[in-house]
């Protein structure tokens, strides 16, 4: 045992030699993973993409051998579910890319139609053989197909009754209008296309073939041939696709097409950039038929009808519209020009307008006004006159297309510069037609007449269940001179003129049933002016200042015409003079009763109460009956053959001078004040120059006062008193 006093020595510890430890080696790195490593995350990046492109490579070597056989079920049951249709391939299948177009080919593919659709197939064909290209599909969207080969094919495409799915839209969504691929070239045999739409009532069945061409310069050429039916009326089609291989080299496909059907030829002929590629197509049109309504009746675009028509035009597609340009051609008797697009938009066709006529021939007025024109052409004013209940009817009876106005809209500009028609001084019309969901504008339509301006807007509401029309008719002042000369009434001597404003709303499929329930004004009105002697004395049928003129030959001597108003206040389609009120230099002229736009029926008299003493003054009314188709004007009224009754019985029993007496006008008719009259107020604002109420204007009703109370001119006695309605 050591001792405690000893010093304890402590061996010191030494650093262990780094050159003594053992050396440890660096784990052993396979030598593509030390130069992998030593990349950037951008080498990365473009290794991972080799990658894809091997297997991208890899995949495509599998197809291209395959030919993709193998996919077959594969495809069925993807392309069921994609489509929620049953889609088989009985045959051969392939599917591969060659080298970089899509190579597709069926035996015995089918896809089936939706439910609604029956029991029919939507597509099979005994087989198909496709290109297409990829390439414009991925970057563009572009569906095309480089080349086609289909045999034995029947396609049926169908709308619902709704209009709301068609059998080419897959899945469940709404349906869309058919758009075909662009194919640029093709061969197809037996095959056959079946298209229904119930709501356009339209349907055809077509068969299409490529046959060799006879002319050498083509190789072949695709031709169809089918019937159908449009809104009823059959129709036949045959046309061909010529030099359908054109494309590949540069070249364009030649289409000529041709339509028939009952009393319409349209042909169609020009180019297209592919044999199914209509964008940029050159083609020109020619239609020619008894009436244009039939033709645009295929599109459900509803016009009134038409004589025989023949129109030329340049016709190109570019995106939904179809446009053609340069148009020229007749209807009837008349000239048209323009341009016309046709837009096919969701949910109606918009068709937009731009159309001129030199010279616009009556009859072809007619039937827009709602008259037959091949009537009207036959018998003249007189066509335009049917009888109802053995009375003449003049209001045209045709009924708006209100179905038809569901199914497009439009944007319509037509003048004319001319309108060719006999006592109707009319030229360089302009109408502005809308047409938007069933609701109808014609607005402005304007037109010059004698000198005058008629400015109107016409609105149609077809959105309704009954229609409803607003009348708003504006005739600025006119020469009432020119305007009679179309009637073969000299001008000479008349200066005065004439405005006038007819506003009106009623309901009704047409314009005489629209016009029976209407309510409303018209107003006419006739500033400070001159007259002929003639016609105003004539009209006052104040004869004793007649007969001193003739004989003294001052027939021709102007009579001043201070103010007037012919106006009427139309209730539930009756007008009643409201008030028909003319002050002259002599005389005041005063009207009562009205007409009916019910049974079209006259009911008008007239009588002039003179300002100043005249001895023969025959002031009795003069009545206006009829109807507007036959008016009948009656100057000689029961008042009056009672007044020569009177004179001749004095003329017997006193002296002859006694028997003028009963002819005699005192002169004590209420100059009128003109400012009422011309702003066209109603009979109850009518006054004397001296501010006093008129009495005897009426109250704007065709019956007696509603109080039965006479009016002072009434008291009078018979000479006073009016036909026998008031």
């Amino acid at each position: 045992m050591a001792d405690l006093d000893e010093p304890v020595t402590i061996p010191s510890v030494q650093e262990p030699d780094p050159a003594a430890a053992p050396q440890v080696k660096d784990p052993v790195v396979p030598w593509y993973w030390r130069r992998y490593r030593k990349h950037t995350p951008l080498g990365w990046i473009g290794r991972i993409l080799l990658g894809l492109l091997a297997a991208i490579l890899l995949a495509w070597a599998i197809l291209f051998i395959t030919k993709g056989r193998f996919l077959k079920h594969s495809f069925e049951r993807i392309a069921s579910q994609s489509t929620h249709r049953t889609v088989k391939v009985a045959g051969d299948f392939q599917f591969y890319f060659n080298p970089i177009n899509l190579k597709f080919v069926a035996e015995g593919l089918s896809v089936s139609n939706p439910d609604w659709a029956g029991p029919r197939n939507f597509f099979e064909a005994k087989r198909i053989d496709l290109r297409g290209a990829v390439v414009p599909f991925l970057f563009s969207g572009t569906r095309r197909i480089n080349r086609l080969e289909l045999d034995g094919a029947r396609v049926d495409m169908e709308w619902d009754k709704a209009h709301q799915h068609n059998s080419w839209t897959f899945g469940t969504g709404k349906g869309k209008p058919f758009e075909l691929p662009l194919i640029r070239s093709a061969t197809v045999t037996g095959t056959q296309v079946r298209y229904r739409d119930p709501r356009q009532q339209l349907a055809a069945d077509i068969v299409i073939e490529t046959a060799k061409a006879t002319d050498s310069r083509f190789a072949s050429a695709i031709r169809l041939n089918g019937t159908g039916t449009a809104r009823t009326t059959p129709f036949a089609v045959t046309g061909a696709l010529l030099s359908p291989n054109a494309t590949i080299t540069g070249g364009e496909n030649q289409l000529m097409l041709h339509f028939d059907a009952a009393r319409t030829k349209l042909d169609v002929v020009g180019t297209l950039p592919g044999a199914t590629e209509l964008e940029g197509s050159k083609l020109r049109v020619t239609a020619r038929g008894g009436n244009l309504a039939d033709l645009l009746a295929v599109i459900g675009v509803a016009i009134p009808e038409t004589r025989t028509y023949k129109l030329n035009s340049a016709l190109t597609k570019a995106g939904n519209e179809w446009r053609f340009t340069g148009l020229n051609g007749f209807f009837g008797d008349s000239d048209i020009a323009g341009t016309l697009t046709v837009a096919l938009k969701e949910p109606r066709l918009l068709l937009t307008a731009t159309l001129a006529t030199r010279k616009l021939d009556i009859i072809d007025v007619a039937p827009f006004i709602g008259y037959n024109p091949d009537l009207v052409a036959a018998k003249g004013a007189a066509g335009a006159i049917t009888r109802v209940g053995g009375t003449p009817r003049l209001l045209p009876d045709a009924k708006l297309r209100v179905d038809a106005l569901r199914n497009f809209d439009a944007d319509v500009r037509y003048t004319v510069r001319t309108l060719r028609a006999r006592s109707l001084p009319v030229s360089n019309i302009a109408l502005t037609l809308g047409l938007d969901n069933s609701l109808l504008t014609l607005s402005p339509l304007t037109f010059d007449m004698a000198r005058g301006h008629v400015a109107s807007d016409i609105t149609i509401n077809a959105r309704r269940a009954a229609v409803v029309t607003d009348y708003d008719i504006r005739l600025s002042p006119t020469p009432l001179g020119v305007l009679l000369a179309g009637w073969g009434v000299e001008e000479s001597g008349t200066t005065g003129t004439v405005k006038a404003r007819i506003k009106l709303t009623g309901t009704g499929d047409t314009v005489h049933d629209s016009l029976s329930n209407a309510n409303g004004r018209v107003a006419i009105i006739l500033p400070k002016g001159s007259f002929w002697t003639r016609n105003i004395q004539l009209s006052e049928l104040d004869l004793g200042t007649f007969v001193y003129k003739l004989f003294q030959g001052k027939l021709k001597e102007p009579v001043q015409i201070n103010c007037g108003l012919i106006g009427f206040t139309v209730r539930n389609g009756i007008a009643a003079a409201d008030p028909i009120l003319i002050d002259t230099q002599k005389n005041v002229m005063i009207g009562r009763g009205g007409f009916s736009f019910r049974n079209e029926a006259l009911d008008i008299a007239f009588r002039a109460d003179g300002k100043k003493f005249s001895l023969i003054s025959a002031q009795s009314p003069v009545g206006i009956g009829g109807y507007f188709a036959a008016p009948a004007i009656n100057p000689i009224s029961p008042q009056l053959v009672e007044r020569a009754g009177v004179g001749l019985g004095l003329s017997l029993v006193a002296t002859p001078l006694a028997g003028v007496l009963a002819f005699v006008d005192v002169g004590d008719a209420k100059s009128a004040a003109c400012g009422p009259v011309l702003s066209g107020a109603t009979a109850k604002a009518q006054t004397t120059t001296k501010g006093k109420p008129r009495d005897d204007v009426g109250r704007g009703t065709t019956a007696k006062a509603e109080d039965g109370k006479r009016s002072n001119a009434e008291k009078k006695g018979q000479k006073k008193k009016f036909l026998g309605i008031f």
